[in-house]
C-alpha cells in the first residue's frame, strides 16, 4: 500500500472516531432525575451536538495537464543538455499525438531517477536501463512497456576502455588497476563487468564512480584511471547501416581509420566512412581526438537494452496512448525520431516484458546486490 493511501485511509478513520464520540456524548439528554419526593419531575433540556466540520480538498489537477504534466525523466548517461535537447523533440511529438502535457529532465544520478518514479507513481515516465528498471521494479512496481532499438539490437554491450597506448590486451590486464564506472546503479558501466571479474576471478584496484558514462571516457583520455566501463553501441556507415562484425575483436574502428577520425559537417566522429556509436563520441565536442586517445579492449556478453517505464500507478489508459504514440513516432518518422534520441543512439522501439529482465535479477543475486547497494 502506498503512504499517500495510508494517509487517506487514516483521514477516514479519524473522522469515524470523531463521529463516534459525539454520538455517546449526546444519548443520555432526556433521563429524568431520580426523586423521593412527590415534585414534578424536571427533564433536562436536550443537548444539541454540532456537526462535525467536513472540509472538501480540491481535486488534483488531470494528469498530463499545464497543471500536472506528466514527468519524463531521463538518466544521465550523457550531457543534461543533450538529453533534454532531444526530449523536447520527443515531447513535441508526444503532445501532438496525445494533447497531453509533458515536462521533461535529468536526474542528478540514476538512483535518483529511481527515486523520483516511485515517489511519483502516477505522474512519471522513465527512459532507464535494464539494471534500473529491476530496482525499480522490485522497490516499487515501475512497469516497463518498450524497449529501445539501436540500429536493429534490442539489446547492448559493455565496452572495456583503456587510453590507446596502454599495453592492456584482455580483461586480466585489469587485475590491481584503477577502474572507472560510472554510477553503481549502471547495468552496463557497474553490474555486468562486475559480474565479469567476479566470475573470472579478478581483483581490480581502487575504483571510483565518475557520475556517468561520458565522463568515464573523459576520465581515460585525462588518464584519471587505466580503464573505464560504458556501453557500447555497433559502429554504423553514412546511411546508418551497422558495419560491425559482432566480434569483441572488432568492436573498435579499423585499426587504419584511427587516425583519420574527425569532425564532419554535422559534428559527428567520422572515420573513413566509419561512424563510431559507443560511449567515445559522447565528449567529441570537447575533445574530437577521442578515438585516437581511447581504444576498446573487449566487450562483455549481450545486455538487454534500456526502455521506457511508467510509475507504479500510472493511469492504463494514458499509458496506452503514449505507448501507441512513440510506436508510431519511431515507424512514421524515424530521422525525427532518431534525433529526439540521439543521445541514447535509439533508433526505434519494441514491446517488451518483465521477463526480459530476469538475466538481470539473475546477476543481482549472484553478486549479493539488492536495493541497499545502491
Amino acid at each position: 500500500m502506498t503512504v499517500r493511501k495510508i494517509l487517506a485511509l487514516l483521514a477516514v478513520l479519524a473522522l469515524f472516531v470523531a463521529a463516534c464520540g459525539d454520538s455517546d456524548d449526546s444519548s443520555d439528554t432526556t433521563e429524568p432525575a431520580a426523586t423521593e419526593t412527590t415534585a414534578a419531575p424536571t427533564t433536562a433540556a436536550p443537548a444539541t451536538t454540532a456537526a462535525p466540520a467536513t472540509t472538501t480538498a480540491a481535486p488534483a489537477p488531470t494528469i498530463g495537464t499545464a497543471d500536472n504534466p506528466i514527468e519524463v525523466l531521463f538518466v544521465p548517461s550523457v550531457s543534461a543538455e543533450e538529453i533534454v535537447a532531444g526530449g523536447e523533440l520527443l515531447k513535441e511529438a508526444l503532445n501532438a499525438t496525445t494533447g497531453l502535457e509533458f515536462n521533461v529532465s535529468v536526474g542528478t544520478s540514476y538512483a535518483s531517477t529511481i527515486e523520483e518514479m516511485c515517489a511519483s507513481p502516477e505522474n512519471t515516465v522513465g527512459f532507464i536501463p535494464a539494471q534500473g528498471y529491476v530496482l525499480a521494479s522490485d522497490l516499487c512496481g515501475v512497469d516497463i512497456q518498450l524497449k529501445s532499438l539501436r540500429f536493429g539490437y534490442t539489446e547492448y554491450w559493455t565496452q572495456f576502455i583503456v587510453p590507446r597506448e596502454s599495453d592492456a590486451n584482455d580483461i586480466f590486464d585489469f587485475a590491481g588497476a584503477k577502474w572507472a564506472y560510472p554510477d553503481a546503479t549502471s547495468t552496463s558501466g557497474f553490474l555486468v563487468p562486475s559480474g565479469v571479474f567476479q566470475k573470472a576471478g579478478i581483483k581490480v584496484g581502487e575504483s571510483f564512480e565518475a557520475g556517468g558514462h561520458s565522463a568515464v571516457v573523459r576520465a581515460v583520455y585525462n588518464g584519471e584511471a587505466d580503464f573505464g566501463t560504458t556501453f557500447f553501441s555497433p559502429t554504423i556507415d553514412a546511411d546508418r547501416n551497422v558495419i560491425w562484425d559482432g566480434t569483441p575483436e572488432g568492436a573498435d574502428i579499423t585499426a587504419d581509420a584511427v587516425e583519420t577520425c574527425v569532425l564532419d559537417a554535422d559534428g559527428q566522429i567520422e572515420c573513413s566512412g566509419e561512424y563510431p556509436r559507443d560511449a567515445r563520441r559522447n565528449i567529441r565536442e570537447e575533445n574530437p581526438d577521442v578515438i585516437q586517445k581511447v581504444k576498446i579492449v573487449t566487450l562483455s556478453d549481450p545486455i538487454p537494452n534500456d526502455g521506457m517505464a511508467f510509475g507504479p500507478e500510472f493511469p492504463d489508459d494514458l499509458k496506452t496512448q503514449i505507448v501507441d504514440a512513440m510506436m508510431a513516432f519511431a515507424e512514421s518518422d524515424p530521422e525525427t525520431f532518431a534525433t529526439a534520441f540521439d543521445a541514447y543512439s535509439w533508433s526505434g522501439v519494441a514491446p517488451t516484458e518483465d521477463s526480459d529482465f530476469d538475466s538481470i535479477r539473475a546477476l543481482l543475486q549472484a553478486l549479493g546486490f539488492s536495493l541497499e547497494d545502491f
